[in-house]
């Protein structure tokens, strides 16, 4: 071989390799760097499948075999990788289950216009700029001066408004990150779809618990509603969801809203109901979730902070790049992220009505709102049984539920280069229909499933 062969082989060889991300899951216990590596070499899969692509056609030119079975098998693996992740694995349950099987033609039509025409478009469509309004308080901690913000996302002022408000919950394993973290392609889309987006930066652990993040999140539900008029929405078309944890925070506040416990005393005779909730990778179950992430492995004495080695210490590097967004995502916390035994004071065998009584699959009752699950197959931090589970029971209820299994693919997929990761494409065009409907039809579930069509109410 040339050393020009040499190069090149090498090159399609690490493509290759790479492959295993895509193909196979992580197994716990791993690491946080794994789990990078992964989501991002998903979310790079079509680059990836093009320099294939190219890795072969330049060893034909070159007329070498091992350049050509490198690029052709890694493009192989990467083609694969795309379709696996652009379709429903056999066990989702798809818009029809719920909204019939001509669901797609009550979609209004200047809506559809702007939303994706298949579940993978290669490069999301250019959109408008959307009107945003930075760090708007919402509601201030009584006796303190501290202020709850987010970010309001309202529609180009040539898109006409949807009336839907859809709240958001970052992921956060109730510990670190914030608002306007990974979701701007994702707002930009919806808001030019005429929807209104609310970003909320709820308090994290150790500042509250799990009962003051929920207590921020129906806060954030009352303030929205309350300000309908200004941001030119129905108040009956509220949505809320989020990822991971925040999806965890909006489920258990969608199913919790005549529950006294986990509502604020300000807020017991307010109409806290939502529309619909969207769990993008959410925990559904907190046992699950604990024996999931291996955190049974961990000594107890490992969660609190080691001596000389705090847990927010990062490399330096990663420090100067990130900026301002070190301490503005609360890397410089010490906290291990996503332990519960801190959050709820022991393990599930210990105390397990505290883990029950913060997971969403125990406030299913039959007037839960209609939901949407989008999960990754490969999820290593939230556990994919739990939330079959989860669909199971609310299916048995008479919920309307839909569950959107996405294949090879793990947790935070749409937080990693949205606009070409397939995974990311594939979520957005379920959760963007799921809110089209919502729009094009004031569905009022009953239990047998049926829809009414309520039009007394228009923007």
């Amino acid at each position: 071989m040339t050393v020009l062969e040499i190069i090149i082989a090498s090159f399609g060889v690490t493509n290759l390799v790479l492959t295993w991300f895509v193909i196979f899951p992580l197994h716990q216990p791993t690491t946080v760097l794994n789990w990078i590596v992964k989501v991002t070499i998903c979310g790079l899969s079509p680059v990836l499948f093009l320099l294939g692509i190219a890795t072969l056609a330049t060893g034909s030119v070159l007329n070498s075999v091992p350049v050509m079975v490198a690029g052709g098998l890694s493009a192989a693996l990467y083609l694969m990788y795309i379709l696996a992740a652009t379709r429903s694995l056999p066990d989702s349950e798809g818009c029809e289950n719920v909204f019939g099987k001509q669901w797609n033609d009550k979609i209004n039509a200047v809506r559809k216009s702007y939303m994706l025409k298949r579940r993978y478009v290669f490069v999301l469509p250019k959109c408008g700029d959307p009107i945003v309004s930075r760090n708007v308080a919402f509601y201030t901690i009584p006796g303190t001066n501290r202020q709850l913000l987010c970010d309001v996302w309202q529609p180009p002022e040539d898109i006409a408004p949807s009336g839907i408000a859809f709240i958001y919950l970052h992921g956060s394993a109730w510990t670190h990150l914030d608002k306007d973290c990974g979701t701007r392609t994702f707002f930009r889309h919806l808001a030019n779809q005429g929807h209104v987006i609310m970003d909320v930066a709820y308090r994290l652990f150790p500042e509250t618990d799990f009962k003051g993040m929920v207590y921020d999140t129906k806060h954030a539900i009352a303030w929205l509603k309350s300000s309908a008029s200004t941001y030119r929405i129905n108040p009956d078309k509220v949505v809320v969801g989020g990822g991971s944890a925040g999806a965890h925070l909006a489920l258990l506040a969608a199913y919790t809203y005549k529950n006294t416990e986990l509502t604020p005393p300000d807020l017991q005779n307010c109409d806290l109901s939502v529309r619909g909730v969207i769990s993008l990778y959410g925990q559904s179950e907190l046992s699950a979730t604990y024996y999931h992430t291996a955190q049974h492995l961990v000594k107890h004495s490992a969660l609190a902070a080691k001596k000389g080695n705090k847990s927010g210490v990062m490399p330096g590097w990663i420090r100067k790049r990130m900026g301002a967004d070190f301490h503005r995502l609360q890397f410089d916390k010490n906290v291990e992220p996503g332990m519960l035994c801190p959050l709820l004071g022991g393990c599930p065998d210990e105390i397990p009505e505290a883990y029950a009584l913060f997971s969403p699959i125990s406030h299913v009752h039959e007037n839960c709102p209609m939901t949407l699950m989008i999960h990754g197959e490969h999820d290593i931090l939230a556990p994919l049984e739990a939330i079959r589970s989860l669909y199971k029971k609310l299916d048995a209820a008479g919920v309307p539920v839909i569950l959107q299994t996405i294949a090879k693919t793990d947790h935070a997929f749409d937080l990693v280069l949205p606009k070409i990761s397939p995974s990311a494409h594939n979520a957005i065009y379920h959760a963007e229909r799921f809110l089209a409907m919502i729009e094009s039809n004031d569905l009022r579930a009953t239990n047998n499933r049926h829809f009414e069509l309520d039009t007394s109410y228009a923007i």
